[in-house]
């Protein structure tokens, strides 16, 4: 499941903001016990740099995430951890 999650926002962030570069790491297993980890969700680490960030401050470059990946976020992702950069930082 968690290859099949990792791609499912892999597609999603691609498609919405055609990152330069993507890296998407799983870090449930650090997460494990945790009350909020006991729904299945996962808790994942998101770098991504796109130049659609230019100009924007940080909790505009995250909700541009999150819009990305709707419904992921209720269904699949229990928490996300995101750096988001353009291609000039």
């Amino acid at each position: 499941m968690t290859a099949e999650r990792i791609e499912m926002i892999r597609q999603r962030i691609e498609n919405a903001l055609a990152p330069s570069m993507l890296e998407i790491i799983d870090e449930s297993h650090l997460h494990r016990g945790h009350p909020g980890a006991r729904d299945g969700r996962g808790h994942f680490r998101v770098q991504i740099v796109s130049d659609r960030f230019a100009g924007q401050p940080r909790l505009a470059r995250h909700r541009q995430v999150y819009d990305a990946l709707g419904e992921l976020m209720t269904t699949d992702i229990h928490a996300l951890t995101i750096e988001a950069k353009t291609d000039n930082e």
